[in-house]
């Protein structure tokens, strides 16, 4: 399937007259416990040639295929592509925006090229906002666990949706920095072992067999262990003061490299 990926990458890059700078699996296969049906969810940043720039008129700075931009080749039903542009993503990346931070960090890369993507990891310690990144995640598992997780009986794969956010929130709070994509790793470090980590462990061994939409039985150790985390982080983030520099100029000047380094 990578070969196809990067194939398909390519014919981006000719069919759109873009460059791609970075190409990376999000979702369940870059949580590392995907299922026999899991999608490829593939993320990628692209820019364009300095004319398209120069322009009044702000123009779609997303590329989404094949759901909405049809490429000249057949492209595999499990792929999913979603792309965004350079100043869109630098936009973001100066928010902090963790969705753009998980591409960062993730842990399968189907395509690098050109050193921005290099100098936005060395920025980042300079740029990520615990708060925001807290909220992010914190707002996430409550949306979840209100929507899903009020049941009787439960989807097994509405569990990862409430689990992972809510220590990816836990994981700034005793880190403060930003936590990796690895389900395992946040695993590892913040539920090394308790009733808690064998539930979850079992939980994934029935998604990983294919069991993502069977139903379980709602458990309520679970879902108090839940509900306590919640309330704790909402408390912590209330009160957690960071200030961060204005990385604007900084963010201007890698985008003009990259346009030197790319299209000379």
């Amino acid at each position: 399937m990578k070969e196809h990926i990067v194939m398909v990458l390519e014919q981006i890059e000719k069919d759109y007259d873009v460059k791609i700078l970075y190409a990376c699996e999000s979702g369940s296969r870059a949580w590392g416990f995907p299922s026999k049906e899991s999608d490829y969810d593939i993320r990628f940043i692209y820019i364009h040639k300095r004319e398209w720039y120069l322009s009044i008129d702000q123009r779609r700075d997303v590329l989404e295929v094949p759901k909405h931009d049809k490429l000249s080749i057949p492209v595999d039903k499990l792929l999913d592509l979603n792309g965004w542009e350079l100043t869109k993503a630098l936009r973001l990346f100066r928010k902090s925006n963790p969705p753009l931070l998980e591409w960062l960090h993730a842990n399968i890369v189907y395509y690098q090229a050109y050193d921005t993507i290099k100098k936005m990891k060395e920025m980042e310690s300079q740029i990520f906002s615990p708060i925001s990144g807290i909220h992010h995640y914190l707002k996430m598992a409550k949306g979840n666990y209100r929507d899903h997780l009020k049941r009787e009986e439960v989807k097994i794969k509405r569990y990862f949706n409430i689990f992972r956010p809510l220590l990816a929130a836990k994981w700034i709070e005793t880190y403060k920095e930003f936590p990796p994509n690895g389900f395992s790793q946040l695993l590892e470090n913040l539920l090394p072992t308790g009733e808690i980590r064998t539930i979850i462990d079992d939980l994934i061994k029935q998604k990983m067999a294919g069991e993502v939409l069977a139903h379980t039985p709602r458990t309520e150790v679970i879902h108090q262990f839940l509900e306590n985390e919640i309330q704790h982080l909402e408390a912590y983030v209330k009160d957690l003061v960071v200030e961060i520099p204005d990385p604007t100029e900084l963010l201007n000047q890698l985008f003009q490299m990259t346009l030197d380094e790319v299209w000379g």
